[in-house]
């Protein structure tokens, strides 16, 4: 029997996976990971980047790369590369095309059905943006699955007795919170909410809003002006945010960040766990308001 894909298409890191014997296995990508970037970039040349190749080039082409497309699923937005515009299903399905030639170069055998997930509060506009995706990518979506109810899925929680859940989930780019009631095997979703934006790319704005004005206060100049600076504060958000999660606090350090009459400039700060749960506390809050409701 043809082996069907399921994939979590996430903002910032999509993943995969097929079942194996009952068990649900993570495929790696072509690069070895068990995430991959939903990063497409775009050449000088045309030439077209997904993934982990697309987020290390991100730095030097920030104007032709493409990030957080999730958010504008369901929407009328679209991407301007050259002559040619591009709609969120259409870059979305780039990613799930490498997904879907990464599991079929792994597996040795053709894919052409998937389940992909989407946040539970989603809108029928966006879960159809969703399927577009696929069906571009050369995918027959059988069903989109809610997030909640597939993570609840994925730690077994049917096998259990009776009982009431609660998954919050803070991704890269959006929040969701679900109470699920199961009974006899059978999930019932009773409530859900969400903010579509709200997720890690809030964070690492308000660390790089930080570190910018940190710059500008000593040397005058506000990187965020700079497209490539920026992107190099963004970068070195994120990896500050995930260094914090495990130490009390973290150093930032980009050299020739930019250069003031010809003088080369360094960015060198620490960001504490402290100073980080300030500058964030309003967006740890914003998910309290949610999942009230849903309570």
């Amino acid at each position: 029997m043809a082996k069907v894909l399921g994939i979590d298409l996430g903002t910032t890191n999509s993943c995969m996976a097929v079942m194996e014997g009952g068990e649900s296995v993570v495929i790696p990508n072509a690069e070895g990971g068990r995430t991959t970037p939903s990063v497409v970039g775009f050449s000088k040349t045309g030439e077209r980047m997904i993934g982990q190749v697309a987020k290390r080039q991100a730095v030097a082409n920030p104007d032709r790369t493409v990030v957080s497309i999730k958010r504008r699923m369901g929407t009328d937005y679209k991407v301007g590369i050259d002559d040619k515009q591009y709609t969120p299903p259409e870059i979305s399905a780039m990613i799930l095309q490498k997904m879907k030639a990464d599991a079929e170069g792994y597996l040795g055998e053709k894919i052409q059905q998937a389940v992909i997930t989407v946040p539970a509060y989603f809108s029928d506009a966006q879960r159809q943006a969703t399927k577009d995706a696929g069906r571009i990518a050369g995918l027959e979506v059988l069903r989109i699955v809610n997030e909640p109810t597939a993570a609840a899925l994925a730690y077994g929680l049917e096998k259990g007795e009776d009982h009431t859940i609660l998954v919050y989930d803070l991704g890269g780019g959006t929040f969701d919170v679900s109470i699920l009631e199961l009974g006899d095997g059978v999930f019932e979703v009773k409530a859900t909410g969400g903010n579509t934006r709200l997720g890690g790319d809030d964070f690492d704005e308000r660390v790089v809003t930080w570190m910018a004005e940190q710059f500008k206060k000593e040397n005058g100049i506000d990187l965020r002006n700079d497209r490539m600076a920026l992107q190099r504060l963004k970068e070195a958000a994120e990896k500050a945010k995930i260094e914090l999660s495990g130490l009390a606090s973290t150093g930032i350090n980009l050299p020739f960040i930019t250069a003031v009459n010809g003088e080369p400039k360094h960015l060198d700060l620490t960001l504490t766990r402290a100073k980080f749960d300030e500058l964030t506390g309003d967006l740890v809050e914003a998910t309290a308001g949610p999942t009230k409701r849903a309570l």
